[in-house]
């Protein structure tokens, strides 16, 4: 298990350079997983401050893209895209995360099939509390194999 809490998340991850906005898996099981991040004023999003907390929509994407990373390298399977394709139940108790501020994402999973996923999440850190549940979908690795055949 510690093994993955060594690893760089950009091991995990399809994402390259400031498109990675986690910074270290803090844990994981077999059904969630939780990364941490400091709020940087490199990303896409923000006016100088601090980044709007619907940014954090991403956050949670990609703790889940962590989770996938780390069941694909424990089944010994490439690190693939995912796509997300919905969020429900948006809330949160800030406008915006200030750059430099430290927050704690967790992803829950919820429910899987062969290619569809639900997850719970949660954003935490100081005053912040932001939660969502996210519908994602990563095409079955038989499907990419032949593919790319």
């Amino acid at each position: 298990m510690s093994d993955f809490l060594q690893m760089n998340v950009a091991e995990l991850l399809p994402h390259t350079g400031n498109m990675i906005w986690l910074d270290k898996v803090l844990s994981w099981d077999e059904d969630s997983v939780t990364a941490e991040l400091t709020v940087r004023g490199d990303a896409l999003f923000g006016d100088g401050n601090a980044a709007p907390a619907w940014a954090g929509i991403e956050y949670m994407a990609q703790t889940i893209g962590l989770y996938a990373g780390i069941h694909a390298k424990r089944a010994g399977e490439p690190i693939r895209l995912g796509f997300l394709l919905g969020t429900r139940r948006f809330e949160s108790n800030v406008p915006a995360f200030r750059f430099g501020s430290t927050l704690s994402v967790q992803a829950e999973r919820v429910m899987q099939d062969e290619s569809l996923s639900v997850f719970n999440c949660l954003i935490t850190g100081g005053h912040v509390k932001v939660s969502a549940t996210l519908n994602v979908y990563q095409a079955p690795l038989a499907t990419i194999k032949n593919d790319d055949e």
